[in-house]
């Protein structure tokens, strides 16, 4: 797909999915539950989504591909997995895109004192939506920057006139009576879904422009952001409203707006719901509908949900997420608000857990340019925080995703499963254990594509002779001497030389001066006879070959050319040398399960391209 989006629509994409409902309607909801503490609640549920989102930006990173989490999940436990929550987050979102569209009815309705139904709203509003983004997502996305920053314009004028009209006394009793910090807790799990945005931006991970920069950049700035939003605003809020009123209100900024700033803070403040539902409702169908685009293309759901127009837009998608919101609408806006939270503490706690099988996995083409920091310790954190949240919300916020799992169940089983063939890193794992072959190597395949599209990869010269090259992998007790043998006999089927000429030219040459780059890494290399002559020859020693006081070299790039291609010599020098500089070349080098992979380690390694 077309990537369009900069840093700027992803921060804003993720910020316009943030601000909606979660802020405009559920605070005199979670007042009800706990009191003014509800800020804490608030404050719980952005450290938690942070904590979650760093396995998001992991994944995403390392795997820039339509479908998010779903993606994400099916190529690390497996596409059974990956079909149930791809359908939950399908949903899921829908639902909360739902919510953002019942919350701009509301208020039309409100505005019009009655005479305008919900529907007469939901219904232009949702086909607007559809349209707009089946005409491109870079349309949408630039419709929604503009709206982002209005918003949060707005939203900065109600904080910086509404501060100084506190009411301290308002603060107290600052849990509410019956409340602890159980409930503190559990409304949080209740209002994390303000922060669900963050996943609906994985999913257009692939429309990004440099994802391994602006996919970290764009989503921590803006759960920083919104975090720091919501705090502000719900102080503002809670210090302004009497608690009288601002419990259970569907409008409590709105209402507290015209306490402190009159009929025109009201209706900035309304102004303001507009649009932050309408940026939620475009980010929401936009997001929502890669989610049967990449179960499509996996064969998971029918093929045609894969396809996209002229215009890199999933067409078909779109408007069957479309037909899912409208339908949703039918539903209580307490239906509305818990199985989306449900299913986004689960997405959070799968990605948690599918970062830590990608990093067990050992796959060599798996390279994330953001890692989750304290590994494990703070995915296995989160897990926990997170497990707990959705045994504190009870069955009834998981009943209808329950049924969803059922029918992604019954999907897999009776159609996916017949279709697809879908590597993915949990196997691998079972296949090291089991010392058994479970795998092929299209999981690695796969992860060389994106990892070559993600970096914009150029194959220059080098690059190219590096396609052709040879790969050995030495038998354990190698030696100085083995390891010559094996060169000699392998080149001498490409040069015109016998086996013993070319041995006896690298120990002429090593009598010269060693090979020995690092203690790690060597790089023999002659001259030979010949014009437009260059090979290279990849060679692993797993448990390494002495050459001089602590060394045990593993890595061995034969390089041999002949007089006019000597500046390639040079060039191959310096491109080896910058590669084996990298952190985790000696661990990739040791990991890599076969030749094949050996040669994606110097194909995909960051250098300068000539």
């Amino acid at each position: 797909m077309k990537k369009g989006l900069g840093f700027t629509d992803v921060f804003c994409i993720a910020a316009g999915a943030m601000i909606s409902s979660g802020i405009f309607v559920l605070p005199g909801l979670a007042f009800s539950l706990v009191g003014p503490a509800m800020i804490i609640s608030y404050l719980i549920a952005g450290m938690l989504a942070l904590i979650g989102v760093f396995s998001v930006i992991e994944l995403a990173t390392a795997m820039p591909k339509a479908g998010g989490d779903y993606y994400f999940l099916t190529r690390s436990l497996g596409p059974l997995v990956g079909t149930v929550s791809g359908l939950l987050s399908w949903f899921a979102l829908s639902l909360k895109t739902a919510f953002a569209v019942f919350g701009l009815a509301e208020v039309v309705f409100l505005l019009s004192a009655g005479k305008v139904p919900m529907f007469a709203t939901a219904v232009p509003v949702t086909l607007f939506f559809v349209v707009l983004n089946i005409k491109g997502t870079e349309v949408a996305a630039k419709f929604e920057v503009v709206l982002v920053f209005a918003l949060l314009l707005l939203m900065g004028g109600y904080f910086l006139i509404g501060a100084p009209n506190i009411e301290l006394s308002h603060f107290r009793p600052f849990i509410a009576e019956g409340s602890g910090m159980n409930t503190i807790i559990s409304t949080a799990g209740f209002v994390v879904v303000s922060f669900g945005g963050l996943l609906k931006t994985a999913t257009i991970a692939e429309e990004v422009r440099n994802p391994r920069k602006n996919i970290p950049a764009g989503f921590i700035a803006a759960t920083l952001a919104i975090t720091l939003l919501y705090f502000l605003l719900l102080t503002v809020t809670v210090g302004i409203l009497p608690a009288n009123e601002l419990s259970g209100s569907f409008t409590p900024i709105a209402d507290a707006a015209r306490m402190f700033a009159g009929p025109i803070g009201y209706i900035a403040i309304t102004v303001a719901a507009v649009l932050a539902f309408i940026t939620t409702a475009n980010a929401g169908i936009m997001s929502a509908s890669r989610y049967p685009l990449a179960l499509g293309r996996d064969k998971l759901l029918p093929p045609f949900l894969g396809k996209v127009n002229k215009q890199d837009s999933p067409t078909v998608a779109l408007v069957l997420t479309g037909v899912i919101i409208l339908s949703a609408l039918l539903l209580d806006i307490a239906t509305l608000v818990k199985p989306p939270s449900a299913v986004v503490i689960s997405s959070y706690i799968l990605s948690a857990m599918a970062v830590l099988v990608m990093r067990r996995s050992k796959l060599t083409n798996y390279r994330p340019t953001f890692r989750v920091p304290w590994c494990p310790w703070l995915p296995l954190f989160g897990i926990g925080c997170f497990s707990f949240l959705i045994y504190d919300m009870g069955m009834a916020a998981v009943e209808i995703s329950l049924g969803l799992v059922v029918l992604g169940l019954l999907i897999y089983f009776f159609y996916g499963r017949k279709r697809t063939n879908v590597d993915y890193a949990l196997l691998h794992i079972a296949q090291d254990v089991m010392n058994k072959e479970l795998t092929s190597d299209s999981l690695e395949k796969e992860l060389y594509e994106i990892v070559h599209e993600r970096d914009e990869v150029v194959h220059d010269a080098f690059g190219e002779i590096l396609k052709k090259a040879g790969a050995l992998d030495l038998e354990p007790g190698a030696t100085q001497e083995s390891l010559l043998h094996a060169i000699s006999q392998t080149l001498e089927q490409e040069l015109s030389l016998s086996e013993q000429e070319i041995r006896t030219r690298f120990e002429e040459r090593e009598a010269q001066g060693s090979c020995v780059l690092t203690p790690f890494v060597a790089i023999p290399h002659i001259i030979v006879e010949g014009e437009k002559l260059f090979k290279i020859l990849l060679v692993r020693s797993r448990e390494g070959i002495e050459f001089e006081v602590d060394t045990s070299v593993k890595a061995f790039f034969v390089i041999v050319g002949s007089h006019d291609m000597r500046h390639l010599h040079l060039k191959a020098l310096a491109a080896i040398a910058h590669i084996v500089q990298h952190p985790e070349f000696e661990k990739r080098w040791e990991t890599a399960k076969n030749e094949s992979q050996l040669k994606d380690i110097l194909l995909l390694g960051e250098r300068i391209r000539m």
